[in-house]
């Protein structure tokens, strides 16, 4: 089934893991071995999780690199969509104004 506007990765760690655990990015970061500022970039959505960083996300959450994988890929491909899809009623608004 297709979720409508999938959760990014880092929205879905920091609610779902470090929210309730009040654990801050600086400590997240610490704990599995990355910088403070990609912990950031992650849990605020401006990159998504790389094939490494999936596997460090299932070993600090017991969970799979596939869980993190599939959830980026999911919210990677609904993101071109909805490029795509501006783009393609770009196009069009641009057809009508010359016809």
């Amino acid at each position: 089934m297709k979720m409508f506007n999938p959760a990014h990765p880092g929205e879905v760690l920091k609610e779902a893991y470090l929210d309730p655990l009040n654990m801050s990015v600086s400590e997240f970061a610490r704990r599995v071995g990355i910088s403070r500022k990609t912990a950031s970039e992650f849990v605020n959505k401006r990159c998504g999780v790389s094939v490494e960083m999936a596997h460090r996300l299932a070993l600090a959450t017991n969970t799979t690199p596939e869980f993190w994988m599939t959830m980026q890929v999911q919210h990677s491909l609904w993101e071109a969509k909805q490029a795509r899809l501006a783009e393609q009623i770009q196009v069009q608004r641009l057809d009508t104004v010359t016809a």
